[in-house]
């Protein structure tokens, strides 16, 4: 199944994000730009969507807050961590950027992520 890729608006949205801390890295996970705090993910892009981590707490006052929902990447695959950030929302930066800080904090809370080792190919006989 191929992914939508996202709107250059949005994508000049994510660029201007407040993400300027030195525990925040960006680089990109299937195609789209995300953040990373402490090697975990906590902000990206997935077609015309912004997703958001948080903790519990924080994503049952976001989902009160906001008319939004739980990340699915496709049908049936909940990321249960992940809220969708309203469009409006994104452009009320003032209003996101403490949702944007909470993320961060909680994933570079997290442990890092482990490095899947990679299997060695196995040598042909002879």
């Amino acid at each position: 199944m191929a992914w939508k890729k996202a709107p250059q608006w949005l994508v000049e949205a994510f660029a201007e994000l407040p993400l300027d801390d030195p525990l925040v890295e960006r680089r990109k996970m299937f195609g789209y730009p995300c953040a990373f705090a402490n090697d975990n993910m906590f902000i990206g892009l997935h077609e015309d969507r912004l997703v958001l981590r948080l903790p519990e707490e924080d994503r049952e006052r976001f989902l009160e807050t906001y008319d939004s929902e739980i990340f699915q990447p496709f049908p049936g695959r909940l990321m249960r961590e992940y809220v969708i950030v309203p469009h409006d929302l994104i452009q009320r930066r003032e209003e996101l950027a403490p949702w944007i800080e909470r993320s961060m904090l909680y994933a570079a809370s997290l442990p890092p992520k482990k490095k899947k080792r990679t299997k060695k190919a196995k040598r042909p006989a002879g």
